[in-house]
């Protein structure tokens, strides 16, 4: 058992991943000094695993996990988390934005009891452009799922074993960290600190057409508001259509109308289509979470591993 664990997904590091070793070695030392440091390469395909593999040989504080292909950056967290042994476990991302001299910090603010305490960042390095979609979804992500998340915190932070042990107890396959955490409940803080300027590349998990996937797969994971909507939708579709029906037939009765049997067949129209929209919303509550529940796949496969069983 390490009395801290440091947990970090990567994709595509390898120009960087001797540089954040040294850096963690040099700032967990004087924290305490037994550590562990856990990679988990999510299917990147570059040299992260032989680099890994040498950094290991040296020093058996460094432990990794390689997934057989790319699962995404909340599911290596989680593999992360539930491969690692620390009493304290950090996450934070593998492109030293997170910067490891945050680390003590966070360590010292869980020690005035709390059990998780993330960062929020400062000074940001992303364009305007990005920094807006973010404030975006997070608004809508509120909106739907009702829960307050701020944009400025990432994955960066500190869980205590407890807040570990019950994330591990959550398997369902659309994951949101941050969502998952503030789930459980338990006492949480937050530090400034600011963020570092990526020093190589940029990330892999920038496409646009991955973030958008990974922000409608958070909000359905923690929101059934959208289904919801889509039967209230149906519903107000249905009133609509009855109210139309209402006025042409009130139309026919008094003056008649140019064109028989178009309004009837409009009106028919809508109303199923509200009806079935309606009765779709209704039952997809259900069914999504019977079809979440009865697949039972692992989150993620694992390929190779170093320093784990």
């Amino acid at each position: 058992m390490a009395f801290i664990s440091v947990v970090i997904p990567i994709f595509r590091e390898e120009a960087i991943l001797e540089k954040l070793v040294t850096l963690l070695n040099a700032t967990l030392e004087p924290v305490h000094p037994d550590y562990e440091i856990l990679f988990v390469l999510d299917g990147g395909k570059d040299r992260s695993w032989e680099i890994l593999t040498a950094l290991a040989a040296h020093d058996p504080r460094i432990k990794a996990i390689e997934f057989s292909r790319n699962f995404g950056q909340h599911l290596a967290i989680s593999a992360g988390l539930d491969h690692c042994d620390g009493d304290w476990v950090v996450v934070m991302d593998g492109d030293l934005q997170d910067r490891p001299e945050v680390i003590p910090l966070l360590f010292r603010k869980a020690m005035e009891g709390y059990d998780v305490v993330f960062v929020a960042r400062r000074q940001r390095k992303e364009s305007r452009f990005y920094l807006a979609m973010v404030q975006g979804f997070h608004w809508l992500f509120q909106t739907l799922s009702g829960t307050h998340t701020d944009p400025d915190i990432g994955n960066f932070s500190i869980l205590s074993r407890q807040v570990v042990e019950n994330y591990r107890s959550l398997r369902e396959e659309l994951r949101f960290y941050g969502g998952i955490i503030h789930w459980l409940g338990f006492r949480h803080a937050i530090i400034p600190a600011e963020q570092a300027e990526r020093l190589t590349g940029t990330s892999g998990y920038l496409g646009w057409n991955k973030r958008i996937r990974l922000a409608t797969h958070i909000i359905l994971a923690h929101s059934e508001r959208p289904l919801y909507i889509s039967a209230a939708i149906g519903l107000i579709m249905a009133s609509g259509s009855f109210l139309i029906g209402l006025y042409f037939l009130t139309i026919a009765l008094m003056d008649g109308v140019d064109v028989p049997g178009w309004a009837s067949l409009m009106v028919a129209l809508f109303f199923n289509t509200g009806l079935i929209l309606g009765v779709l919303g209704i039952n997809g509550i259900y069914l999504g979470k019977i079809f979440s529940a009865v697949k039972q796949r692992p989150l993620y496969v694992v390929a190779r591993r170093i320093g784990l069983p």
